[in-house]
């Protein structure tokens, strides 16, 4: 098998079995935020606070993602990729236990922050998986299928809460996580191959993880892909945090239309991704972020003007939403295999450093939202805005500087 750094695109074990389990491996994030989205007002009543408070536990599994990463992808080139996977995922299961059982909000905090720290193992080295067994294209080709699975748990993860929260009330969503974590460590465990490669061992060796980060954070490349990657993925985070808020409470929509309403972008992002796919097949990654962080510019602009002249009310903002969301599926992929292949010897760190920028990124953008929310779309349509113009900006000036254009 080629080494990383030579990219083996020919690499064994690239069926659908692989690109089912790599998809539910990164499937932790939004498994764990989407699918107890529903039950967030029953965790307040039963607990006793308020819908402020309730949020915080979405903020402190988000904070848990994105600090437990910088472990785990240092850690998957130092010590094999497998071993990180099985652990994170086993401190998963045990705080997802935990969160069921929880006796008060302060405890399900605690809980949720422990969980995201084990469940973010799972998608940061999977992605190490991919670069370590393709090369530069078909990396970005790879993970543009991932999201063909893990776009999936936007769309089902609340209607499957909702449904759970109907048979065995909240709790229940965290007993689902916890199966679903044994079951997806069970399949690691007997389904996946050790891909990391001696290369990448002996760079790992020859450094301590600080020292890897250090490195990648000079790069004006690694930065630029990180923001652009990042500050694109803020706009999902900020639809996952005002989504419930503005379709519900603003504009009317039934609850239990709210998984369909809601999945419909995650379905945008799941065709953008295949789409990609094909472009890939005639472009490179570089040409193809091009022009689609110039697409989402447009779109968040075209948001911008829609959300603050009032235009067309929901009818025009949900489809804008669409659009800008929909990016996310040609940026992802492209501004992760792109960043991989700045030093494929440190492809555990890579992702680890872009994992941590988007879920970073996120938390910035939720709370902008929030602190900005006056009962309209106004907030999410700014947040988008800046979004989109300093992914563009972090593309351009550093992570594309010098680079051919389309």
């Amino acid at each position: 098998m080629a080494t990383a750094s030579e990219g083996g695109a020919g690499a064994k074990g690239t069926g659908w079995g692989l690109v089912v389990l790599l998809g539910a491996l990164t499937a932790f994030a939004p498994m764990g935020i989407d699918m107890y989205l529903p039950s967030l007002p029953a965790i307040g009543a039963d607990l006793g606070v308020d819908a402020a408070y309730t949020q915080i536990t979405v903020s402190a599994f988000l904070a848990g993602m994105a600090i437990g990463q910088f472990f785990y992808g240092p850690a998957s080139d130092r010590l094999g990729r497998k071993g990180p996977i099985l652990a994170g995922v086993a401190l998963f299961v045990l705080a997802s236990c935990a969160c069921a059982l929880a006796p008060s909000a302060e405890f399900l905090v605690a809980a949720r922050f422990v969980q995201a720290l084990g469940g973010c193992a799972g998608g940061v080295v999977a992605r190490a998986v991919v670069r370590d067994r393709f090369d530069h294209t078909e990396t970005a080709r790879m993970l543009s299928l991932l999201t063909l699975v893990m776009g999936l748990a936007p769309i089902l993860a609340p209607l499957l809460g909702g449904v759970l929260l109907q048979l065995g009330g909240w709790r229940a969503n965290f007993w689902a996580l916890a199966a679903f974590g044994v079951a997806v460590g069970a399949a690691t465990l007997f389904r996946l191959e050790e891909s990391r490669s001696e290369a990448t061992a002996v760079q790992a060796r020859s450094e301590s993880p600080l020292a890897a980060l250090g490195a990648l954070l000079k790069d004006p490349r690694m930065v630029g892909y990180a923001l652009a990657g990042g500050l694109n993925g803020a706009t999902l985070f900020t639809w996952i945090s005002a989504s419930p808020g503005l379709l519900i409470g603003v504009w009317g929509i039934p609850a239990s239309l709210f998984g369909w309403v809601f999945g419909l972008n995650a379905a945008g992002v799941i065709g953008a991704g295949q789409l990609n796919r094909q472009l890939l097949l005639r472009y490179t990654p570089e040409q193809v972020l091009r022009a689609a962080s110039a697409f989402g510019v447009v779109a968040a602009a075209l948001l911008l003007a829609a959300a603050f002249t009032g235009w067309g009310g929901m009818w025009s903002v949900l489809p804008l939403i669409f659009l800008v969301l929909s990016s996310y599926g040609f940026m992802a992929g492209n501004t992760m295999a792109s960043a991989l292949n700045v030093d494929p010897r440190r492809a555990g760190s890579i992702s680890a450093l872009m994992g941590s920028a988007s879920f970073a990124t996120g938390a910035l953008a939720s709370a902008l939202t929030g602190a900005l929310g006056d009962g309209s779309a106004r907030p999410v349509a700014v947040t988008m805005f800046l979004a989109m113009t300093g992914s563009a900006l972090a593309l351009r000036t550093l992570a594309l500087k010098g680079t051919a254009r389309v």
